[in-house]
């Protein structure tokens, strides 16, 4: 331990920061040493195996969502209905207008 004793702030952040990238790297090495031994086992017996990463997030599947509604006064300004509402439809119900003489 007296080794880290006279090294500097920014040194010992070097070298925590290099052992945590030596840390990181084994790892990802031991995980594809078990991947394809698992991969080896499974073809063995004519079965095939799915790895799935848990880092690897699915893409949203979500579709666009058409406007629904338009501001008279702006004509780029437009809201689909879902969410809150936006600042130019709550100033134009507050005002005691209906939201539905603004549908597109």
């Amino acid at each position: 331990m007296s080794e880290y004793s006279d090294l500097s702030e920014t040194e010992l952040q070097a070298v925590i920061d290099n052992a945590a990238n030596a840390l990181k790297e084994k790892k990802n090495q031991k995980r594809k040493e078990v991947i394809a031994q698992i991969n080896e086992l499974a073809s063995s017996i004519g079965v095939t195996v799915n790895i799935v990463d848990e880092n690897d997030k699915p893409a949203r599947k979500g579709k666009k969502v058409a406007a629904k509604y338009r501001n008279p006064d702006n004509e780029s300004q437009t809201w689909t209905g879902r969410g809150v509402a936006p600042k130019w439809m709550q100033a134009l119900i507050a005002a005691g207008r209906d939201k539905s003489e603004f549908l597109i």
